[in-house]
């Protein structure tokens, strides 16, 4: 029988995003939108967002623990 790995990084969905942050799913777009918060992955047309990564940038609960930096990789901001 084989066993789920636990260190993997789970994907979460915008529900479960908007859960833990206690907003709304329109607010996560926003936060996102404007590289308040990490960025999702794109799977086809769906958006998940990475649970833990060990990096603020690219995991959600990784940039809550940080204090909420700006995750924007766009130059000048």
């Amino acid at each position: 029988m084989a066993t789920a790995d636990t260190s993997a990084s789970t994907l979460m969905t915008i529900d479960d995003v908007a859960e833990l942050l206690s907003c709304s799913t329109r607010h996560v777009r926003r936060l996102t939108d404007a590289g308040c918060m990490p960025g999702p992955v794109r799977l086809g047309r769906l958006l998940r967002w990475r649970d833990r990564t060990g990096d603020p940038v690219t995991g959600l609960r990784d940039w809550l623990a940080a204090g909420c930096p700006r995750c924007d990789r766009r130059a000048g901001r």
